[in-house]
């Protein structure tokens, strides 16, 4: 009977020590020797830079996440691709496509000519009644070079003066006037032509009648006839009649006698000079 007892005592005893062992409560960890203590630093030292990676991405994510829950900045709108891009690409060595600048595009500066390129003398021939007159207008212009009395638009060859006073030879009383376009250009100068007479009077000035007298423009060229013809148009609002001024191809110009070239200048006490030139130069602002 004992060696029946003992192992069933010994039996119930295994069994409630094994029951000890495994209740929560009566569960205690036994301390770490020391190379328990040595493996765990080695394991430390081994994940620092991982876990220091895993924190900064955690941050980093939180951040983000921060910024997604919060309300978004207004943003300024833009008016064109222009402003979110700059000016030009420094880095890159080229400016910025042209979508993204100005769409219109800056004109081409016209081709003109250049003081410096231009003919520095031009000719024009103008009829405006008695050319004593004309000349002491025109010779007092800035930009005129030398003003020339002569013969115009007739038929006769080598006409006298004496001649021309009779009507008879088909031309006219003109100047030939050499300036420099360069400070006196031809427009300007058919502005001094349109007020030293009076434009809109067939065949006569004052009391000089006679087809002699008739008001004219002799071009020189194609463009001095195209301005002629816009300056014409431009100035007849200015007078309450028509303007009966022709515009013509210049033609054989034969200079008048010495003695009415310098007319005014040499003869200012004569009778005429007086009573017709003189008032006239007043008028405009003249030396006389």
């Amino acid at each position: 009977m004992k060696h029946s007892i003992l192992p069933l005592a010994l039996l119930a005893l295994v069994a409630c020590s094994s029951q000890l062992d495994s209740s929560p409560d009566a569960h205690v960890e036994a301390p770490a020797g020391p190379s328990a203590a040595a493996a765990s630093s080695t394991a430390e030292e081994t994940l620092t830079e991982p876990a220091a990676i895993v924190a900064n991405s955690i941050d980093s994510n939180s951040l983000a996440s921060k910024r997604m829950d919060s309300k978004p900045m207004a943003s300024k709108p833009m008016d064109s691709m222009a402003d979110a891009m700059p000016h030009s690409m420094p880095a890159l060595g080229i400016d910025a496509p042209a979508a993204m600048t100005s769409s219109k595009a800056s004109a081409p500066a016209p081709n003109s000519m250049t003081k410096e390129s231009m003919p520095t003398t031009e000719i024009a021939t103008l009829a405006a009644g008695c050319f004593w007159c004309v000349e002491a207008v025109l010779e007092q212009v800035d930009g005129v070079q030398s003003v020339t009395s002569g013969y115009a638009g007739g038929d006769t060859l080598n006409p006298t003066y004496k001649q021309i006073c009779t009507g008879t030879t088909g031309h006219a009383e003109v100047v030939q006037v050499t300036f420099d376009p360069r400070v006196l250009s031809y427009k300007d100068l058919l502005d001094w032509f349109w007020k030293s007479h009076d434009p809109t009077t067939l065949n006569r000035q004052g009391a000089d009648r006679g087809t002699q007298y008739r008001s004219a423009i002799y071009v020189h060229s194609a463009a001095q006839r195209q301005i002629a013809e816009t300056s014409k148009k431009d100035v007849q609002p200015t007078f309450k009649d028509p303007i009966v001024t022709e515009i013509t191809d210049a033609t054989t110009f034969y200079e008048a006698e010495k003695d009415h070239q310098g007319y005014y200048v040499d003869n200012s006490n004569q009778g005429y000079c007086r009573a017709v030139i003189a008032p006239k130069l007043k008028k405009l602002g003249l030396k006389y």
